[in-house]
């Protein structure tokens, strides 16, 4: 398969539409999805790659430093010329008891590079990102202001800002320029349409997590699922999965006539739609066996219509599924 490429924002990189997210691979920990199977896991990235699929997102903490030893392995022996962008974040550390903390002072995400990078088994990261708003580390200028220093320094290629709001963009702005933003965004989860659009208007590339939100929106969850979820899986006691679920699996099915006129599975649809958005660069879609990667890859050159968008605004409002604007709004 031939996936479009897009320039992302000043990156200097072009990637893919749709990229392997790497969270679930991860494993067991505080936020995880439960037990994994490792060559699954390997088999999922590799699978994404075959297809075309030319970045890889994923980040320190998810399997307290699992998730990145298991995409080294699956990158080991690859071509440089085959090798995808591999991205990874920092801002949440974990002590020896695997309790989590939001820290980004200067000498921890200093620190927490160097493990990234012998994890992954590479000289540079392509794109490093702060994970959280912290807890500790003062305001967003001091811990930018490294991130910054590590772009200048080469340690890594580019710098951005995961679940930060339009205000810590303003203030990062001022400080150096923020390559790109990683917000939650999904036909669920509209929340952040604004912060999309401030990048739209800097020029700061967007990669969105979540698209099919952690499973609703591929078409093939349920409510007999949501109850069976392991007592391991983060999903079992979220809001989504419990409260909200009727209202979500809802509009997950009024994306099947959407589906069926393109020849493609709900879940490409559901990565399809904030790709719809303006100033999306990207959606970060996860996998933890390769024939979960064949039901969404084909998003990456999708190319949903008005009409289709007009079908699925209609079914977020019918369904009242989640929160924020239902439809794509244009940039001012």
């Amino acid at each position: 398969m031939t996936l479009r490429k897009v320039r992302f924002g000043t990156t200097g990189m072009e990637i893919t539409r749709v990229g392997f997210g790497a969270w679930a691979v991860g494993g067991r920990w505080q936020h995880g999805w439960g037990s994994q199977d490792d060559g699954d896991s390997v088999a999922a990235v590799r699978r994404a790659l075959e297809h075309g699929v030319n970045w890889i997102d994923t980040a320190a903490v998810y399997g307290l430093g699992h998730s990145e030893e298991i995409v080294a392995k699956a990158l080991d022996g690859l071509p440089e010329s085959d090798r995808p962008y591999v991205f990874t974040k920092c801002g949440e550390v974990w002590d020896d008891q695997g309790r989590v903390s939001r820290v980004a002072t200067p000498a921890s995400i200093r620190r927490e590079v160097e493990a990234s990078l012998r994890r992954l088994r590479v000289e540079r990261v392509d794109l490093y990102q702060v994970h959280q708003i912290p807890d500790a580390g003062g305001p967003v200028e001091e811990y930018w202001q490294t991130m910054l220093d590590l772009r200048a320094e080469g340690k890594v290629r580019a710098v951005g800002l995961s679940n930060h709001r339009v205000d810590r963009l303003e203030a990062a702005e001022r400080a150096g320029h923020v390559d790109t933003l990683q917000p939650p965004f999904s036909a669920i989860n509209r929340s952040f349409a604004d912060e999309v659009a401030w990048c739209a208007a800097h020029d700061t590339g967007v990669i969105v997590y979540s698209p099919m939100q952690s499973g609703l929106l591929t078409g093939a969850f349920t409510a007999e699922r949501a109850a069976a979820l392991p007592a391991d899986d983060w999903r079992r006691a979220a809001p989504d999965f419990t409260t909200g679920l009727a209202a979500n699996l809802a509009l997950a099915d009024a994306l099947r006539p959407v589906a069926d006129r393109h020849g493609v599975t709900p879940g490409a649809v559901a990565v399809a739609w904030p790709l719809a958005w303006p100033g999306v660069t990207g959606a970060i879609v996860g996998a933890r066996r390769p024939d979960q990667v064949d039901g969404w890859v084909t998003a990456g050159n999708l190319e949903l219509t008005g009409e289709d968008l007009a079908e699925i605004r209609a079914a977020i409002d019918r369904t009242g599924a989640g929160t924020g604007p239902s439809a794509p709004q244009p940039l001012a």
